[in-house]
């Protein structure tokens, strides 16, 4: 079974199995066979931008749609969803969006870029990720603000630093944070390295990190459930495809995928 694959960036080595295919074609063109009529299998690749902390499942969800469909390749960009939603404006080349909250997918749909109504199909809660041991003794969303606390957030125009600030209201706290990220794997990639003593992530990436770090609950999440919607690209070339794939994830079987990962259901 292939691989789904990231959004190619330069610098990045051709998959083995685009080599193969290469070499296979550049054996094919080389036979002189003279008629130049050799029939060649069509395929086609379907282009996922999804919020970066969609990565794992995603990708699970990518190989069941490719065993499914055996002509086709799924390609993923995984990043801020802010960050998504400006790129399909500027015309990048997705077929499918999925985002991390509501607001961003209300800027696509009010670009009228949507090709059907978006559909929820997974929540998310934040949590505080400290590093394994909890070095500096966090405890709750105030020990957050205390001194000499390193504390790294998403930025505000990111779902999860969205969410940060609906939690620092709802707690009555003020942050100061050492940096405020992009995109919620950055914040976790923080952590897991020591550059910060906490970070509020999703309970989902506190999940995927294992024993890199640790996660505190704290009630005030309750205020900042986000809520995951998806739809196909208006401006796509491949709705029907793209709308399959939607319908994977909106699916049972895409919804016991993305519960192992433990994203909750809308």
């Amino acid at each position: 079974m292939r691989a789904p694959r990231h959004r190619a960036r330069p610098g990045h080595l051709v998959r083995p199995a685009a080599a193969a295919l290469l070499g296979l074609l550049v054996t094919v063109g080389a036979s002189g066979c003279g008629t130049g009529d050799v029939d060649s299998a069509e395929s086609s690749t379907l282009v996922v931008y999804a919020a970066a902390s969609l990565q794992e499942p995603f990708e699970e969800l990518g190989e069941q749609f490719e065993a499914a469909h055996e002509d086709v390749e799924v390609e993923f960009d995984f990043a801020g969803s802010s960050t998504l939603v400006e790129q399909i404006q500027q015309g990048a080349p997705a077929d499918v969006f999925a985002s991390a909250d509501e607001p961003n997918m209300d800027t696509l749909v009010d670009a009228d870029l949507q090709a059907a109504d978006p559909v929820p199909f997974a929540t998310n809660t934040l949590m505080i990720a400290v590093p394994t041991g909890n070095p500096v003794g966090v405890t709750d969303l105030a020990s957050l603000t205390h001194d000499g606390v390193h504390l790294v957030v998403c930025a505000r125009a990111v779902p999860c630093g969205a969410a940060t600030g609906r939690v620092e209201e709802s707690a009555g706290v003020e942050f100061a944070p050492v940096s405020e990220e992009q995109s919620v794997t950055d914040v976790l990639n923080k952590v897991t390295t020591g550059e910060a003593d906490a970070g509020l992530v999703y309970v989902t990436d506190v999940k995927k990190a294992g024993d890199e770090v640790e996660g505190i609950d704290f009630p005030e999440s309750d205020s900042a459930v986000n809520t995951y919607p998806i739809t196909a690209i208006s401006d796509s070339a491949q709705q029907e495809l793209g709308q399959e794939f939607v319908d994977l994830v909106t699916s049972e079987s895409g919804q016991r995928v993305l519960d192992g990962y433990g994203f909750g259901r809308p």
